[in-house]
């Protein structure tokens, strides 16, 4: 009897628990082996570098950089979309282009200022 009452709490606290609750960018999480749009990919990109200036990875003038180019690599495990991102306004002027690269269908692997 007693398992049977803690079964049902746990299952009725399931939803009130942190880990059950998408953060910001779950919408960029995808399956399978579908390329995405350009359009995603955009969108996703965007969402991260909000998400990365959000949390004072990036300097607040990232927030209004402009999406430069939008291209498919060949990465190390195959197609990838590199995302660069341009922000003249930064102060470390080394760091002036941003890459946020991702899947070719669209899950996020990487952002760094190198390009590699």
């Amino acid at each position: 009897m007693k398992s049977l009452i803690l079964a049902a709490t746990l299952i009725t606290l399931l939803p009130f628990s942190p880990l059950a609750r998408a953060d910001e960018g779950s919408s960029c999480h995808f399956h399978g082996k579908k390329p995405a749009t350009e359009a995603v990919v955009t969108d996703c990109a965007n969402q991260r570098r909000n998400a990365l200036v959000k949390n004072g990875k990036l300097e607040g003038s990232w927030q209004s950089a402009k999406l430069e180019k939008l291209e498919l690599i060949d990465g190390k495990k195959g197609k990838e979309w590199k995302v660069i991102f341009t922000n003249p306004a930064v102060t470390d002027k080394t760091k002036q282009n941003l890459y946020v690269f991702f899947s070719h269908p669209g899950n996020f692997i990487a952002t760094n200022f190198t390009g590699q």
